[in-house]
């Protein structure tokens, strides 16, 4: 088995490469922080199973009555939690809506869940090497 079948690798690296494009993405929306009619973008985040592998998207997370007692949710739409609480978002006159302040907090978030993963990447290798005699 070759180090780069690992799962638990193969999840850093995926990881690593979402991070790497997603940095690209945020970077292009506050590049075109001026640009007339321009709307943010943003990757989803991808999923993991208990393999390792990438799954699909998860649904919403439903509310769940324990008992009679609790009181029930309102209307149609309370049955689940609200994924996304800033949806919208504000327009400025010439159409754009790349909100700057959030757009840098999320580069920022980003870079930092980057350094996690890549230092977390090279302690498995480095525990790997040492497991087998090579460090």
């Amino acid at each position: 088995m070759s180090i780069n079948d690992l799962p638990a690798l193969s999840v850093l690296r995926t990881k690593m490469r979402w991070h790497q494009e997603r940095q690209s993405v945020l970077s292009e929306n506050v590049a075109n922080s001026d640009t007339p009619s321009f709307r943010p973008r943003d990757l989803v985040a991808p999923k993991f199973d208990q393999s390792g592998g990438v799954t699909g998207a998860m649904g919403a997370l439903p509310m769940l009555r324990t008992s009679a007692a609790h009181i029930a949710p309102a209307g149609g739409s309370g049955d689940s939690f609200d994924q996304n609480k800033k949806a919208g978002f504000e327009t400025r006159p010439a159409g754009n809506a790349v909100n700057i302040e959030d757009e840098m907090l999320k580069v920022s978030a980003n870079q930092m869940d980057y350094a996690a993963v890549t230092q977390l990447y090279s302690k498995s290798l480095q525990l790997i090497k040492t497991a087998i005699g090579k460090s």
